[in-house]
């Protein structure tokens, strides 16, 4: 299909993208990479009249570390986040996840901040922003905010963004000292999505227990989650597989699992399980 007729307009500037979408509200659509919002379009799901380009907005794209923190711009591509030294170094699971998405041409054009913003259940990033405990910072009518992962993602598709905010940094605190972190994942073949992503962060004290451990999981629910029951049974105690496995049985618990074409509930709650003590056994392993 051909996306409905629509006006094109292209950002110079962080505030003239925000004083567009002002202007123009509910009838506008941002566009960076444009992998979900373009087929949206196509298959009429979305019609906005008026695209906002700020794919060309070099300000957004950067990648760089700051006291203490990993700092992403919002239009950094798949592939730079890939393949940075800083991120390898400082947030290993991000890596990973940004190297699972799509194909090379998806990760060479697609952005973080597109793909955060658009929310998707089965997307690979939230999972690890939630288990870092990431920030979204948001640059709006009304000036900046910094919203924590935990409440930046809301449901399926919807987000904790204020009508004429835009997605302008991601900051991840860097883990010093015994850390180790992985992302594995379930992909569906032909998109390429998660039917299970797993991202884990583990912190070892000098003693070798778990002092500070942290689960996140997409594409089994309707947005990302963090496996609370895992982390609460592992904290503080010293891993082991028969643990990593008994306490990988909560991982996904009290969670309303995805039914569709794909997967059923009952094999995604079976993958949260495996994946997620697959990507605890990495995180250790990293960690040690």
């Amino acid at each position: 299909m051909i996306a409905q007729h629509f006006e094109y307009t292209v950002a110079t500037s962080l505030g003239e993208a925000v004083s567009l979408l002002q202007k123009y509200g509910d009838r506008a659509k941002l566009l960076a990479g444009g992998h979900s919002l373009v087929p949206m379009m196509k298959l009429r799901l979305a019609s906005p009249e008026v695209l906002i380009d700020i794919g060309r907005l070099s300000e957004l794209s950067y990648v760089m570390e700051e006291n203490g923190a990993l700092r992403i711009g919002a239009l950094t591509t798949h592939h730079s986040i890939e393949s940075s030294e800083v991120v390898g170094r400082g947030c290993r699971s991000l890596a990973e996840a940004a190297g699972e998405i799509g194909d090379i041409q998806v990760r060479n054009k697609g952005t973080i901040g597109g793909s955060v913003a658009h929310a998707d259940p089965a997307a690979d990033y939230p999972a690890t922003l939630l288990a870092f405990d990431a920030t979204i910072v948001t640059l709006g009518p009304r000036g900046e905010r910094s919203i924590h992962a935990s409440d930046f993602f809301v449901d399926m598709l919807t987000t904790a963004l204020e009508p004429g905010e835009i997605v302008r940094e991601i900051r991840i605190p860097v883990h010093s000292g015994r850390s180790g972190s992985a992302y594995l994942k379930f992909a569906q073949k032909a998109s390429g999505f998660a039917i299970c992503g797993v991202s884990a962060v583990v912190d070892l004290d000098g003693a070798g227990a778990i002092s500070k451990v942290a689960v996140g999981i997409t594409g089994v629910g309707n947005k990302a989650f963090r496996g609370a029951g895992t982390e609460t049974a592992l904290r503080g105690q010293q891993p082991s597989p028969g643990l990593l496995r008994s306490a990988c049985e909560k991982a996904a618990a009290g969670v309303v699992a995805l039914d569709d074409i794909h997967a059923s509930a009952g094999y995604r709650l079976d993958l949260a399980r495996i994946y997620a003590r697959r990507a605890l056994e990495k995180a250790v392993e990293r960690a040690g």
